[in-house]
């Protein structure tokens, strides 16, 4: 007689069900605009508080107003808007940005 050897049944073949998500509609990209702003406005006024308490009529010598600028950078005019104007251009100027001033500031207790 003859024997045959039995075959080890072939394992099934499992395929896996590959299930793709129902498309969902596209979102708007939004974007935070005001993050940066609010981080300048936090360190602007941080500076200002430190520098005179934020207050406008603050006099420290030759050192005017509320960020405390040299009075020959405000060549006269005291106003509130020519000494934001104005510690706007010199913190630009000499620091990139506000936050800049800040660091610099942390670092040698003055901008």
């Amino acid at each position: 007689p003859q024997e045959t050897q039995a075959q080890p049944a072939a394992a099934p073949v499992q395929q896996e069900a590959v299930q793709s998500a129902p498309a969902e509609a596209a979102q708007p990209v939004v974007t935070e605009t005001a993050a940066p702003a609010t981080s300048t406005n936090s360190a602007k006024e941080w500076i200002a508080q430190r520098e005179s308490s934020g207050s406008y009529t603050a006099t420290n010598g030759r050192y005017i107003g509320r960020y405390q600028l040299d009075a020959s950078y405000l060549n006269g005019d005291y106003s509130a808007a020519n000494q934001e104007r104005v510690a706007d251009q010199y913190v630009t100027s000499r620091y990139g940005s506000w936050d800049a001033a800040k660091a610099f500031w942390l670092a040698n207790g003055w901008y």
